[in-house]
């Protein structure tokens, strides 16, 4: 919380991101908890015991990017029953859920699977393809989208942690909601094309997020703030003047109603920022994340440290398949010109931290040394 604060530090802080952030249990006899592999246990326990830890939690559910608990969430009263229907299945090795939505007529359809040695959920349909099915989305009832918001969890999980790492609520915002019901290409079709039907779905997704955004922020005050979607309407999909229609229009609230109560909004976009940095800004973020160099983003941590250093703190800029595939000599050299070029100079400050973390059933030796590395050069850094 210093280097949110802009108070001074005496070295950078180090993050394993999703390793430490997401509530894991390696004894989950659970099939699909990837993280009993043994594997996994001494990259858990460097996380708990030398990085900074930061808890990644939600008001409304435990993993913020599953669309089925994002959908499943939703329309539970006895009004809407009707609406919406859940059918899950087996096909091989893959668990599939299906959910039907019947609203205008028309029956709308998304399709998620998943196995036990991957920690994700891949969409196989979404429930959105054309124009005629966003016509009918948006004639779903206000109360469909009303959600169960407890603040509860939040306070117990900053509690327990204590001393050892700070709490972040992790949320979409509204570009974020609207992208996830189309494919990527029909997304970009609709966001470039039908932009007022566009601003209709931002406009009926932005009420109950803000109403949690106000909610979570004034129960729970002063606690940083993950807000995730931005890259939906960032370069190379879309141009920056439809990041600020998109975007800047319907984030700058949750930035400013985060900020009302004390907190902390950092803003979680991937791939090519350089023409957003000022929108970024302008919004009133503290912070950004994961600031990706070079082929992946367009910009090098150097030039943001040196032009936005003194209004951002700065988390990254760890590639994840760097620290899987590079050679451990390689990959000292890459961290230490990253502590360099984050840490140095003027600025708020610098969280050395990796672009994703593993999803995968089994941590190799190479990625268990590179993460050691990164710990151990974040410890010996001097400001």
């Amino acid at each position: 919380m210093a280097i949110l604060r802009g108070e001074p530090t005496d070295r950078p802080a180090v993050n394993f991101y999703e390793v430490g952030g997401f509530g894991v249990d390696p004894s989950d006899p659970d099939e699909f908890n990837v993280y009993r592999d043994p594997s996994w246990r001494p990259l858990l326990q460097l996380a708990e015991e030398r990085s900074d830890l930061i808890r990644m939690r939600s008001a409304v559910r435990s993993r913020s990017w599953d669309p089925y608990r994002t959908l499943s969430g939703r329309g539970q009263s006895d009004d809407f029953r009707d609406l919406i229907q859940f059918h899950s299945y087996v096909e091989g090795e893959w668990h599939c859920t299906r959910v039907t939505i019947h609203v205008g007529g028309r029956q709308l359809s998304s399709t998620t699977r998943r196995n036990t040695q991957v920690d994700t959920v891949w969409t196989t349909e979404h429930l959105l393809k054309t124009v005629d099915d966003l016509d009918a989305y948006l004639q779903l009832p206000e109360g469909f989208f009303l959600e169960e918001i407890n603040v509860a969890p939040l306070i117990e999980e900053d509690a327990r942690t204590g001393d050892c790492g700070i709490v972040m609520v992790d949320t979409e915002d509204p570009i974020c909601a609207a992208a996830s019901l189309f494919s990527m290409e029909d997304f970009l079709m609709i966001a470039l094309t039908e932009p007022t039907r566009m601003h209709r779905l931002l406009e009926k997704l932005a009420g109950p997020i803000y109403a949690r955004t106000e909610r979570v922020s004034q129960d729970f005050p002063e606690h940083l703030w993950r807000v995730y979607g931005a890259e939906y309407a960032a370069e190379p999909f879309l141009p920056p003047r439809l990041f600020r229609e998109y975007v800047v229009r319907y984030t700058e609230p949750m930035v400013r109603a985060i900020r009302k109560h004390g907190g902390f909004a950092r803003i979680h976009c991937h791939g090519r920022i350089r023409a957003i940095l000022d929108n970024v800004c302008e919004m009133g973020a503290d912070a950004i994340d994961p600031i990706e160099p070079p082929p992946h983003g367009d910009v090098d941590l150097e030039f943001v440290r040196r032009q936005y250093g003194e209004r951002l703190v700065l988390f990254g800029n760890i590639e994840l398949c760097d620290i899987e595939s590079m050679e451990p000599t390689e990959f000292r050299r890459l961290v230490e010109r990253t502590l360099h070029d984050g840490a140095r100079g003027q600025g708020r400050g610098f969280v050395l931290m990796p672009s994703a973390s593993p999803n995968g059933r089994q941590i190799t030796a190479r990625t268990m040394k590179n993460y050691e590395t990164m710990v151990e050069l974040a410890e010996s850094f001097n400001l």
